[in-house]
């Protein structure tokens, strides 16, 4: 199980400098860059000199250079202008559209972010894997249809509706604040007990808001494969020597129909995070969804793509995990090919 984790994660290496590469080539497919824009702008109303001095920073900023080292200079394999040295370097970019850096845009969103994508997670999780299993054990009864039915809403209704929905509610239900991860007086305040507990309680909205979609298709996958399972003949065989039912279902079946079910951690994350973007918006989130959205209307493109390889990464760790989890909870596995021979 070493070599296995340590070979996949030597296997990142190369994959992350091929997605480095491929958000470099999207983000740089619109012709332009923001500088241009400005540049455009301030000559189209006669501001001359501010143009010039633009110009000046598309220079100090390698814009100005070929792409190929315009994408080296940004991961820090290429000397670049004295300003920047580059990702691996530690250098995250500027951000055009908010006038400072990278890591002064995004750092406290990207905390708040992991929080909410792995509350998230553990929310779709915990709430799909139980009315998965009984759906499929309980097939055709009132509770089956009940939770379809259910199911066929969540998937149905808009994310952004479902917020302001429960923003209202919350908020006359139980006085809490309306939209962000926690109450105003705690946004600039030193993390304590009582901030802690501020942010536990404003992550229920947007977790139920972002996971309830993904938790709809979660149950119907399971149930659907856990019904295939229960059809197969070595579950038939375990009736007849009298196995009970729940034992019978905890002991083969479940874990050979948790297959797929834990395979999707990894593809849950980007898909969290894109189809948070709106929710983000309307629930006035401080994650690094619409901070992407802005730095991808306007082209700032330093911005835009370190938050999109920092999705990649999510993406990757995700994915490591799931493979980790398959081979600890399905046998046949294999983890190498010595395994099979």
């Amino acid at each position: 199980m070493l070599r296995y984790m340590l070979r996949r994660l030597l296997g990142m290496i190369p994959t992350l400098f091929v997605i480095s590469f491929l958000i470099f080539l999207i983000i740089e497919l619109p012709p332009g860059d923001y500088l241009t824009n400005q540049i455009a702008a301030l000559r189209a109303a006669g501001e001359g000199a501010s143009a010039d001095k633009i110009a000046f920073l598309r220079s100090e900023f390698a814009l100005d250079r070929p792409f190929l080292e315009r994408y080296f200079i940004w991961i820090g394999l290429w000397p670049g202008p004295s300003g920047f040295s580059g990702l691996l370097q530690g250098d995250w970019g500027w951000s055009f559209e908010y006038n400072a850096p990278v890591e002064t845009v995004i750092g406290p969103a990207l905390p708040l972010t992991i929080i909410l994508n792995f509350a998230t997670i553990i929310f779709v999780y915990a709430v799909s894997l139980p009315i998965g299993v009984y759906s499929a054990m309980k097939q055709y009864s009132f509770g089956d249809y009940f939770f379809t039915f259910l199911g066929y809403i969540g998937l149905a209704t808009p994310n952004f509706l479902l917020g302001l929905a429960l923003l209202y509610y919350s908020n006359v239900w139980f006085g809490m604040s309306i939209g962000g991860l926690m109450d105003p007086v705690y946004v600039d305040a030193p993390w304590s007990l009582a901030k802690v507990g501020s942010l536990l309680s404003h992550l229920i909205v947007p977790t139920i808001v972002i996971g309830t979609a993904g938790t709809a298709g979660m149950i119907r996958r399971l149930r659907a494969n856990l019904l295939d399972e229960l059809d197969k003949q070595y579950v038939q065989t375990a009736r007849a020597k009298g196995l009970s039912e729940e034992r019978l279902v905890a002991k083969y079946p479940l874990r050979m129909a948790l297959n797929p079910f834990v395979a999707d951690i990894g593809n849950l994350i980007p898909s969290l995070v894109s189809g948070s973007v709106i929710v983000s918006v309307v629930l006035n989130l401080p994650t690094v969804g619409p901070i992407l959205l802005d730095a991808l209307q306007s082209q700032d493109q330093f911005l835009a793509g370190f938050i999109l390889l920092f999705v990649a990464i999510l993406t990757l760790i995700g994915m490591l995990v799931s493979d980790l989890l398959l081979a600890v909870l399905d046998p046949r596995i294999r983890l190498g090919g010595a395994a099979r021979k």
